[in-house]
């Protein structure tokens, strides 16, 4: 399969993540965190043992992976969410939004590290004009960053490293079947189950419209979104799908306001500019400059 496609496979978890605000709005927001982390991440694990039972390959035989492939998936899917969680708790969520989606902007800094890999200035204009638009987006004014709240900016931090390590750490393991991934949710809905029981106490879904939002969360965002993304960061351009990852929140934001949850107005017009113009910036930047090099490359030949 070529990265092109790759990729394209990679983005349907942005547009999936874009879901993730209206479905839990539809959940009534009374599940406890680690509660519905882990109903809708036995969602996902069952999703895939299902495919597997029905369409291959056998689900046991993808629980053999490294030991590494193991530490990184269930620590990039548990690690990310037990750090948003304690976030939001210790600091306000619009801060906590803001600086855990810096993690679009360190995957394009930090796949410069992957061998073979070069980061051009498109692709850093590119991921700082979406940054700008995500931020717009994410920012209400409510209130600054204050010092009160160090530790919940440190754990909201610690959300976008997690998340953009394990993104641009897949590309080293690969090898590693897609499917695999299933397992690792698998794993991390019972970390979330084992946190439950340790500091919640269980609430049942009341109203169908409450289990409808899980199970569309348990098999888009949580589900499906996490194994194409496996897929795309393994196979595709890794700093284009960083850019992209900033539509996640535009998507978000326009579902809201066509659900009647949000109002339009300036600053989403102006983020979409933001957001679109630099995932053309850093999407089409590469190929115009490959482009014009080898025309320039050319033009000697041709005297």
């Amino acid at each position: 399969m070529n990265q092109g496609r790759a990729t394209a496979i990679g983005s349907i978890s942005v547009v999936l993540w874009g879901t993730l605000a209206l479905l839990t709005q539809l959940t009534g927001n009374q599940i406890p965190p680690f509660q519905m982390l882990f109903m809708t991440f036995a969602i996902a694990w069952a999703l895939m043992m299902v495919k597997g039972l029905l369409l291959g390959p056998a689900p046991l035989k993808q629980l053999r992976q490294p030991l590494r492939a193991w530490l990184l998936g269930v620590g990039g899917l548990f690690g990310y969410h037990l750090c948003y969680f304690a976030a939001m708790a210790l600091a306000p969520a619009v801060e906590v939004s803001l600086l855990a989606y810096l993690w679009p902007l360190l995957i394009v800094l930090f796949s410069a590290l992957l061998p073979g890999q070069r980061l051009l200035a498109v692709h850093l204009v590119g991921a700082l004009m979406a940054l700008v638009g995500c931020w717009l987006l994410l920012d209400r004014g409510d209130s600054g960053f204050e010092t009160q709240y160090l530790a919940g900016y440190a754990l909201a931090l610690g959300c976008a490293l997690i998340w953009s390590t394990y993104s641009v750490a897949s590309r080293l393991v690969a090898s590693v079947p897609t499917d695999a991934v299933g397992w690792f949710c698998g794993a991390t809905a019972l970390a979330g189950l084992v946190c439950h029981l340790l500091w919640e106490a269980w609430i049942w879904p009341q109203q169908a419209l409450q289990w409808v939002g899980i199970l569309g969360l348990g098999l888009g965002p949580v589900g499906i979104a996490f194994f194409t993304w496996d897929h795309g960061v393994k196979h595709g351009d890794l700093r284009l799908l960083g850019v992209l990852a900033y539509g996640a929140p535009l998507v978000s934001t326009v579902l809201l306001v066509l659900a009647g949850f949000a109002e339009p107005g300036w600053a989403l017009m102006l983020a979409s500019l933001l957001i679109v113009g630099g995932a053309l910036v850093a999407g089409v930047g590469p190929w115009l400059i490959s482009k014009g090099s080898t025309e320039a490359a050319a033009e000697p030949a041709a005297d």
